[in-house]
């Protein structure tokens, strides 16, 4: 562009200053095209370095994350900047809290009891928690690592306890199990084989490990368009996590002792109603400041309030 512009410049016959003027069209939008890529390419690497593990944030609170909130007037899955409050409760005092820019609870109850243990208070026998914070990384942090009881449900405990569940034949956590043969029998009475072990790494590193079963042949099954999504000519396969469904085993065998089923039920009372002080009686339903330092503070005076009240 800069060679066609000196050009440009040097010769006075006109044609000629045309015909240069018609060749560095396309170099100067190539040059813009270029220049706009550099430009998008830096904003993308700022965008990142703020993002860290998350995938959106709010230009007006860089630390927030859009999240989906409840009262969602309009039904249509609105988005708003927040955080995601834990708190810890007992008869329905706040011990500790803390904020996270992660949406999902899944993953904040690890972090969490890391800072209650460093900031607050020793971890009682019993942790307690709904069922969205089941998932087998946790129940291996609670039990294994931190030696405790864990009260806490998975996504499946309720709809497992309904007859429809328990009655459904082409469920696989109804079928036949030989522990000789290691092996399963589905609903046409065909074996399930271990063929071999797969793991998988979510996106903290934490490694799941399944048992891979196959069935001998799925060919003319009168259950296969209800039983298996495999293209014909393919075999239902069966994934097995064994940690997991002795995990399950260990939250259903506690949640029926009389005990241990009574701390759970009061996590309802217990909990819930902290928050329900909160946005109820205090009007507290949003955070006037930004930035997380801020609104952790914030979060602070009110919960202090909530306990001063009660």
């Amino acid at each position: 562009v800069a060679e066609y512009d000196k050009q440009i410049e040097e010769s006075s016959d006109v044609p000629e200053r045309k015909a240069l003027r018609s060749e560095r069209k396309y170099p100067k939008q190539v040059r813009k095209q270029l220049i706009d890529f550099v430009l998008r390419k830096q904003k993308y690497q700022r965008d990142f370095e703020i993002f860290g593990t998350r995938n959106s944030y709010s230009k007006t609170d860089l630390d927030a994350t859009f999240m989906r909130m409840k009262d969602d007037y309009m039904q249509n899955g609105q988005l708003k900047a927040g955080y995601n409050v834990q708190i810890a409760t007992e008869g329905q005092y706040t011990l500790a809290y803390s904020l996270f820019s992660n949406p999902t609870d899944t993953r904040t109850l690890i972090p969490f009891l890391d800072e209650i243990e460093n900031h607050y208070f020793v971890l009682p026998k019993h942790i307690v928690a709904d069922a969205g914070y089941g998932s087998e990384q946790n129940y291996n942090d609670i039990l294994s690592n931190r030696k405790r009881e864990a009260l806490i449900t998975y996504n499946l405990y309720l709809k497992e306890q309904k007859k429809k569940y328990k009655q459904n034949p082409l469920n696989p956590d109804n079928w036949q199990y030989c522990e000789e043969t290691d092996t399963y029998i589905c609903p046409n009475q065909k074996r399930l084989e271990f063929h071999y072990h797969s793991v998988r790494t979510d996106r903290t590193g934490f490694q799941r490990r399944f048992k891979i079963y196959e069935c001998e042949d799925c060919s003319g099954c009168p259950f296969r368009s209800s039983c298996t999504k495999a293209k014909e000519g393919n075999n239902r396969k069966l994934m097995v996590n064994e940690q997991w469904e002795q995990q399950k085993e260990y939250v259903r065998a506690k949640l029926s002792e009389e005990k241990t089923s009574t701390i759970y039920r009061k996590r309802k009372i217990d909990v819930e109603p902290v928050f329900g002080f909160l946005k109820a009686n205090l009007r507290f339903t949003r955070f006037s400041v930004r930035g997380k330092s801020k609104v952790e503070n914030e979060m602070g005076l009110a919960l202090m309030a909530v306990n001063l009240r009660k």
